[in-house]
């Protein structure tokens, strides 16, 4: 039973968690440059009066890069070994669920805000940096683990090293069996000069 446990254990860490982990840390950094680099952006430190310093300037400049950002730690970090061959098409993936982790946290807000009255800024934030957070990042994950990161993607790392076993395995010759007498191949008798001395079948004579 203990050695069953540890298999499962194994597994879910291999196959599930050490990415979630992997994944939360790529976030938790993304989340840090996302905040910092949109307050650096309100308090004119690029620059003033300028559309960068807007609300909506600063908050689209620092989500774009923590997308960025996001994006590279995961494909050369969590998801190393199911990395796409075709960047601008994983890239074109991996931005269509971001925006869709983002759209969940936006929903939650208005659900929370216009629909159920609760309009104060801890209920704003409650609906959007918590809930809207753990939905939006529960469902970013598992899209990226099994649809932009899965095993089945046929331009994946890991799918084409699969692939390309196969085939070795496929092609390869298997090697020759050893031969019944000595290192004779099967199938081929020993020459008569590198024979060894044939004995008769019938037996000697031991007496007179």
């Amino acid at each position: 039973m203990p050695e069953s446990l540890r298999a499962l254990a194994s597994r879910a860490w291999h196959g599930f968690l050490a990415y979630l982990v992997k994944f939360g840390v790529v976030g938790l950094i993304g989340l840090v440059i996302d905040v910092a680099l949109f307050n650096a952006l309100r308090v004119g430190v690029f620059g003033t009066d300028t559309w960068a310093q807007s609300a909506i300037g600063a908050k689209t400049i620092s989500t774009s890069v923590a997308i960025v950002f996001n994006w590279l730690g995961n494909r050369y970090w969590t998801f190393r070994r199911h990395r796409r061959r075709h960047v601008l098409r994983e890239f074109a993936e991996y931005l269509v669920v971001s925006l869709g982790g983002m759209a969940i946290s936006l929903l939650c807000l208005w659900i929370s805000h216009h629909l159920l009255g609760f309009t104060s800024l801890l209920a704003d934030n409650i609906s959007t940096n918590v809930v809207g957070l753990a939905l939006g990042t529960a469902f970013r994950f598992l899209l990226y683990r099994y649809w932009v990161y899965g095993h089945h993607r046929s331009d994946g790392l890991s799918n084409l090293a699969r692939v390309e076993e196969a085939q070795r395995a496929l092609f390869e010759q298997p090697p020759l069996e050893p031969s019944p007498i000595g290192d004779t191949p099967a199938g081929r008798t020993p020459d008569a000069g590198t024979a060894g001395p044939v004995q008769s079948a019938e037996p000697r004579n031991q007496g007179g």
